[in-house]
């Protein structure tokens, strides 16, 4: 692994932080983000590693850790790896590994991984179309969930199906100029 510069890394996570705070909190992409955020659960790891091998130990790292970790202070964490798997392709044939290896480590039922990148796309999606921005994040971005986490959130929701629905709605109504209006990246599509 290389070193990230403390100041770039500190960006990174700043702006991965507004990305959160005005796209995900702001636009309610996730009606759960918001409590773990304003009560400082989440974690943010920004990542050194520059191959995909490196990433997948740093991951099992941060897996074991947050499964160590007390729900009260950190129930959630971010990967960021801004230097490696930029291409979403790469990065989407990563997740089965990242899956894989939440199996690996018995820790399937307990903690899962979602996925988020300048460039994600949904499959049946044109690159451009504003669906895909529920999960365009600043950089390439792992979010390690506690899956009672998951369950305790929607219980209270009657349809979590209808936090989909909502979103695309959202980013409709809000389109790529409105997006950009946020101040956030665009990716590359």
């Amino acid at each position: 692994m290389t070193e990230l510069d403390p100041t770039r890394s500190a960006s990174i996570q700043q702006e991965t932080q507004e990305w959160l705070e005005k796209a995900v909190i702001g636009l309610n992409l996730c009606p759960f983000a918001k409590s773990v955020h304003v009560n400082q659960r989440l974690r943010y790891v920004v990542s050194a590693a520059t191959t995909p091998e490196a990433l997948l130990k740093e991951l099992a790292r941060e897996l074991l850790s947050l499964m160590r970790a007390d729900p009260n202070e950190i129930e959630t964490t971010l990967v960021i790896h801004p230097l490696v798997l930029t291409d979403f392709l790469d990065f989407n044939d990563f997740l089965g590994a990242a899956d894989a290896l939440v199996e690996d480590l018995a820790l399937d039922g307990e903690l899962q991984i979602a996925s988020f990148h300048p460039d994600y796309q949904f499959g049946g999606t044109e690159p451009s179309d504003i669906s895909n921005y529920t999960n365009r994040s600043p950089y390439p971005t792992l979010h390690l969930l506690r899956e009672t986490s998951i369950a305790r959130a929607t219980e209270t929701m009657a349809d979590t199906d209808a936090i989909y629905e909502e979103n695309m709605l959202t980013l409709e109504k809000l389109g790529l100029e409105g997006w950009l209006a946020l101040g956030l990246k665009a990716g590359s599509a």
